[in-house]
């Protein structure tokens, strides 16, 4: 019984357009926050300067804004993924769901 409703789920072709869709724009999105975290961590191993650089005459650094711009596109990012999850992602599944079953 289960293997068969397995097998109408993968033949579903609103499953191998979640399964593309959702693959190919996780990955993006991981690639994007991969540049973005590395490109950070290599901007602290080979040039510490610039990030020890001060803002103007505060004290405040450049490394501050430039770390504080890594969470936050974290948190874009996530945001970013989950309001597609929750519209476009969740059409898919509960079409699927209607279909099957």
């Amino acid at each position: 019984m289960e293997d068969d409703l397995v097998k109408k789920i993968k033949s579903s072709p609103n499953y191998q357009k979640l399964v593309s869709t959702r693959s190919s724009y996780g990955w993006t999105l991981t690639w994007l926050m991969m540049i973005v975290y590395y490109g950070f961590i290599v901007l602290i191993a080979f040039d510490k300067e610039l990030l020890a650089t001060k803002m103007g005459a505060g004290v405040m650094t450049w490394g501050m804004p430039i770390g504080l711009f890594v969470i936050v596109f974290t948190v874009i990012i996530t945001g970013i993924y989950v309001r597609r999850a929750n519209s476009e992602f969740d059409d898919l599944t509960a079409a699927i769901r209607k279909e099957v079953l």
